[in-house]
């Protein structure tokens, strides 16, 4: 939760250092290769670990660059259907995330976890279409 936690901040100090004006074609493509570096280091720290705490940690990553993609997106031209793809991102992220650490569990608390992760992205997603976009 914690290397979650960190690169969702890693994620969003990128787009705050663009403040309030639009991006520039030029940020836009520096965020975008920040953003793929920035992956494929997270995704390096995973191969250190092993089992299915490699899986979450990749899941982790991949999710990131996911969300960041689309938060650089919004950021570079936003909109509601931009807005839209980054809630969609989130959701998403957090499903997979939630469903690979669910592997962990056995029996009825695996069932449990998974239903959990499973209500928690329908509710994510009926939200998601309340959106404008």
């Amino acid at each position: 939760m914690k290397k979650h936690l960190l690169w969702i901040a890693l994620a969003g100090s990128l787009f705050a250092t663009t403040g309030a004006n639009a991006m520039t074609k030029d940020e836009y493509n520096v965020a975008k290769e920040k953003i793929s570096a920035d992956y494929k280091v997270a995704k390096a720290k995973c191969d250190t670990l092993k089992d299915n705490a490699k899986d979450v940690c990749e899941k982790e990553a991949k999710g990131t660059e996911n969300v960041a993609k689309a938060e650089l997106e919004q950021s570079y031209k936003p909109s509601n259907s931009h807005a839209k793809k980054v809630a969609e991102a989130k959701a998403e992220m957090t499903y997979e995330v939630a469903k690979e650490k669910c592997d962990d569990l056995s029996g009825d608390a695996k069932n449990a976890c998974t239903n959990q992760a499973k209500a928690n992205h329908d509710a994510a997603k009926v939200e998601i279409k309340r959106m404008k976009g």
